[in-house]
């Protein structure tokens, strides 16, 4: 088996493996608007639900770039979900542009306005998580050094769900088809769905 220490993150590969190892990941399709009306939408596959009561989610960018001075100044963002009939839009998406211009357009993406937030949310979405900043801080390492990304938590406040890819009350997988990051270049979609159920604790309740 391969072992290597992350000190030197000598692994000999063409590529490094970490975030192909943390996978699949959910990609963070953010929606922002800033404090003098600039819209901005990215993709972040740092991204993920830390809380249910009350419901946080968190994404985090490399660098201050705009969807994160933009969520931070405004105190809002939106999470859109990104979909496998998305794929292609939301990789234009993802492309740099100058601060001000919107990915909305040259991704051939229709804004949406919310309820709560003044951010969009993408019409062509399935759903949507309208969601107010409750903190946001760059993580240190064990030698105290500080990561160039920046964290951003959201409370959601809101939720949008397209009654099209509802099956008997929930949230069918197979009609949200519903994008995940891997390593490398690689994307998923999940294409088998199967249930479990949670062992029960000894006194027969839900774990």
């Amino acid at each position: 088996m391969l072992f290597y220490t992350t000190d030197t993150n000598d692994h000999g590969l063409p590529h490094d493996p970490f975030k192909a190892i943390v996978s699949p990941r959910p990609i963070g399709w953010i929606s922002t608007r800033s404090k003098d009306g600039a819209v901005n939408l990215a993709p972040y596959s740092f991204f993920n639900a830390i809380s249910d009561r009350p419901k946080l989610l968190m994404f985090s960018s490399a660098g201050m770039k705009d969807t994160a001075s933009f969520a931070i100044e405004s105190g809002e963002f939106v999470a859109n979900l990104a979909t496998r009939t998305l794929a292609a839009e939301l990789n234009r998406s993802s492309a740099p542009a100058p601060r001000g211009v919107s990915e909305f357009a040259f991704s051939g993406l229709t804004e949406a306005p919310c309820r709560i937030v003044a951010a969009p949310r993408v019409a062509e979405s399935p759903a949507a998580l309208e969601c107010k900043v409750t903190q946001w801080f760059q993580p240190e390492g064990l030698n105290g050094t500080v990561s160039e990304n920046t964290v951003v938590i959201g409370q959601v406040v809101a939720i949008h769900i397209d009654e099209a890819i509802l099956t008997d009350g929930m949230i069918d997988m197979a009609l949200a088809a519903p994008l995940a990051r891997l390593g490398y270049l690689d994307y998923s979609v999940s294409d088998e769905v199967f249930q479990m159920r949670r062992p029960r604790a000894a006194d027969g309740s839900d774990v």
